[in-house]
């Protein structure tokens, strides 16, 4: 209880009030609470930012007038310093933001679709300014009142105060990055060094303020109590992990029961903070795959659709002959995959609505892998639905290193349902144990070899969808590149949820937005990327986090594995190297791959380009534009590997393609970048702010990407215009709060401006990861519709010849 000066009420004696009388204030108290929150949300949403910033700079200076006036106390003075705290970055945050509304309309696909990070980082700033607007008007309609919790509010309003800070600076960093990219660029280029000390800046910003009172805050409200619940799961985890208690005997219940952590959301933010920032990859790893602990998945199975069909098969590693699309009197040889481990089976899972023909024969019964007591789903019925049309080719999100299709199978049995064709998802193998580009030769041959049996899958192959989300989405992509590069059937389109299209460790204005991420904080979305590209080679946890049981071993295993993958890895970049000598050959059909070939060199080998071989080296992504749109080269798609595994030194390969001025565009940007440099990062601050900076010690983050990260079967957004033009018809759903939204945008830029049928739908206020939550709330379900949708328009496409008619 606040003292009577504090709260500015004396006490009422206690006969004047009853028990059932308070309790019935405090019922009525929140009630109008909550329906103030409504309101001042509705009137936020409306209010141009300049009103916005008036009317809580009006309500902090009164309430600071207020509690100037309570005496000395210590929580009076403390809400002065709040308030004048909030009045001061109110007042400081308006002109950037200003100039970033200003702007972000050059950045948008097209008028239909408002997004990129700079319209996000915007809208992030103002739900903090709306929910600290409320929150000012709450105290100065309550702060007379008795029942008044001075305490309560005054942490929530430090906590805000502290996040309203570090926007602040994000702020500055975003108009940063908008006065030195080139015009409509979103990702940061320029000189990797001062991309590096971007990054190493950025880093250093405090985050823990964004995990606890304010966790989630920029999501719908639905989506929060979820966001609360996992990241008490995370420090819990990280405590049983620290602690060697993970293992195989880890438990659900375990996870959710650290009643410290529930309680004191400062502590929770700052121990998500250092587990963010310290625990490598091998803990994401673990704790990701929390939903494929039986009693999790078993639940939310239980909440799914019920399929007649849902098996996991076991593909062979045998080569077979494909057709190819040009002349289907010839055929080319799908290897399987050989990259790192060599030739080994691929798991899939196919998953059916109904028993189609062809679904519980003989040859697909013989492929089955038994997963124990729930692997048999499949019931028999007197009769067979005929083959379906369609068939969707599904490939998992989960940063490359976690989840299996076992965790996604919920709404994929959902997908099954409503499109009423068979599902085959694809279990690729998973970084750090098996780098790139093992996952993409493991998912290609798998989608060929649906292509190749979908009359064993109950489908007869007349349309096909490839379709992922996060990760799973990049390997859609470039699933769709190499099969293009190898000339067999593409898939008739893709629909691809929020996807990672550029693994080079660089900034844009989205994903300045992993400060807060709950889901995806830059340093572990840099973790993945870098056990991905083969760059986790090293165990560089704490002497404490050591020996700890099963995965201890996992650990250990992996880095003797990834070791010796670094005593060979010059051999096998040189092999890399050596395909642009030489001449392509005259026969269309190649031969069997021998062992170890990988992916690059299976699809990449092609004539030398017109400028020849050594001059890849030093070649930009603008000069190899210009080579692949050359009539000279025959497989001009198939033109990188030279150039995408140059020396890691910091290089001047742009990040998107020039169409015009590239030479003065050149000069600009060397200028620009030598001018930055000088200037340095901490520059983008003005004189008298300062943020607040983490106290959990330096970030374990790697700060310069693998020359690997450029090849653009990594990273999709950094392919040539002749690749990115076999693409079959993209559709995107991407999340306006997403960190990885900038590179749905740009993508779909790239591709709209080569003429590509591409669509983006971006859905508000939802988080990265939304297909996984698609039974939590109303409007992840209408997410998950959309990525339905999208589907559907790829498989059953509307009637040019119908639409075309008159009304």
């Amino acid at each position: 209880m606040e003292s009577a000066m504090e709260t500015g009420h004396a006490r009422v004696p206690e006969a004047l009030a009853s028990e059932k009388t308070k309790k019935g204030s405090k019922t009525r108290s929140r009630r109008r609470w909550r329906k103030g929150k409504a309101k001042a949300s509705r009137l936020t949403n409306t209010m141009d930012l300049r009103t916005m910033t008036q009317s809580l700079v009006t309500l902090a200076e009164d309430n600071m007038a207020f509690f100037s006036s309570q005496g000395p106390g210590e929580t009076a003075r403390r809400l002065w310093d709040v308030f004048a705290g909030i009045r001061e970055q109110a007042l400081g945050l308006e002109p950037p933001l200003g100039h970033l509304l200003g702007k972000a309309h050059l950045f948008d696909l097209d008028a239909e679709t408002p997004a990129n990070g700079f319209r996000s980082l915007v809208h992030t700033a103002r739900c903090c300014l709306a929910h600290l607007l409320h929150k000012s008007r709450y105290v100065a309609a309550n702060r007379r009142s008795i029942f008044f919790r001075t305490s309560h509010n005054l942490a929530e309003l430090e906590a805000y105060l502290a996040a309203l800070t570090q926007l602040r600076a994000l702020a500055y960093y975003a108009q940063r990055l908008l006065d030195t990219n080139q015009p409509g660029r979103l990702f940061f280029e320029g000189d990797e060094r001062l991309i590096a000390d971007f990054l190493r800046e950025y880093v250093t910003l405090h985050k823990g303020c964004f995990y606890g009172r304010c966790l989630g805050f920029q999501f719908t409200p639905a989506i929060r109590p979820f966001l609360q619940t996992i990241s008490i799961g995370l420090v819990s985890f990280g405590e049983h992990y620290k602690r060697n208690e993970t293992g195989l005997g880890v438990t659900a219940s375990s996870l959710f029961t650290s009643g410290r952590f529930a309680i004191d959301p400062e502590l929770r933010g700052a121990e998500f903070e250092r587990i963010t920032q310290n625990l490598d990859v091998h803990f994401w790893k673990a704790f990701w795959n929390i939903t494929e602990i039986e009693v999790l998945s078993s639940l939310a199975n239980m909440a799914s659709a019920t399929v007649r069909v849902s098996r996991l098969l076991s593909l062979p590693p045998e080569a077979f002959e494909m057709p190819l699309t040009a002349d289907p009197k010839l055929t080319v040889t799908i290897s399987p995959a050989l990259a790192h481990t060599g030739p080994g089976p691929v798991l899939v899972r196919l998953i059916s609505y109904d028993l189609r023909e062809g679904q519980d024969s003989k040859e697909l019964s013989s492929l089955v892998k038994s997963e124990g007591p729930r692997s048999l789903e499949l019931r028999p019925r007197p009769q067979q639905a005929p083959r379906s049309r369609s068939l969707v080719v599904h490939i998992h999100g989960g940063g490359f290193v976690a989840q299996t299709s076992k965790s996604h199978e919920p709404y994929l049995k959902s997908w099954a349902q409503e499109l009423g064709a068979p599902i085959l998802s694809i279990d690729y193998s998973l970084a750090p144990e098996a780098p790139f580009p093992r996952a993409l030769e493991e998912c290609f041959y798998a989608y060929c070899w649906a292509v190749k049996h979908c009359a064993l899958l109950g489908s007869t192959g007349e349309r096909i969808c490839l379709a992922g989300d996060s990760a799973g989405g990049n390997l859609c992509f470039t699933v769709s590149l190499r099969a293009a590069a190898y000339g067999v059937r593409v898939p008739d389109g893709i629909m691809a949820a929020y996807p990672a299209t550029m693994l080079q460790s660089t900034a844009s204005p989205s994903r300045l937005l992993s400060l807060m991420d709950p889901l995806l904080p830059l340093s572990v979305l840099s973790k993945c990327v870098s056990a991905y590209a083969g760059g986790e080679t090293e165990d560089h946890s704490d002497s404490d986090q050591k020996a700890l049981g099963m995965m201890g071993l996992v650990r250990r295993d992996t880095a003797l594995l990834l070791r010796d993958l670094r005593l060979n890895a010059s051999s096998w970049l040189n092999s890399f190297l050596e395909l642009s000598k030489h001449k392509a050959h005259t026969n269309l059909v190649p031969v069997v791959e021998p062992m170890r070939r990988s992916v690059s060199e299976a699809a990449l080998a092609q004539p030398e380009g017109p400028l020849g071989t050594d001059s890849l080296k030093s070649l930009t992504l603008h000069d190899l534009s210009l080579e692949g749109s050359s009539e000279t080269s025959e497989n001009p798609e198939l033109s990188l590997s030279a150039e995408t595994l140059a020396s890691s030194t910091p290089s001047d390969v742009n990040f998107l393609l020039q169409s015009e001025g590239t030479v003065e565009g050149a000069k600009a940007q060397e200028e620009m970048s030598t001018k930055d440099r000088s200037r340095g990062v901490g520059a983008a601050f003005p004189e008298g702010f300062h943020p607040r900076r983490s106290s959990q010690g330096a970030t374990r983050m790697p700060l310069y990407s693998s020359p690997i990260a450029k090849n653009p079967f990594m990273s999709p957004l950094l392919a040539p215009d002749s690749m990115l033009q076999s693409l079959p018809p993209v559709h995107i759903v991407a999340c306006a709060l997403d960190p990885m939204l900038d590179d749905s945008v740009m993508f779909a830029r790239r591709l709209r401006s080569l003429g590509q049928p591409v669509t983006l739908r971006v859905v508000e206020d939802l988080p990265h990861g939304f297909l996984s939550l698609a039974a939590l709330c109303r409007e992840t379900r209408q997410a998950a519709a959309l990525c339905v949708e999208r589907i559907r328009l790829i498989l059953a496409p509307p009637d040019p010849r119908a639409a075309a008619a008159p009304v």
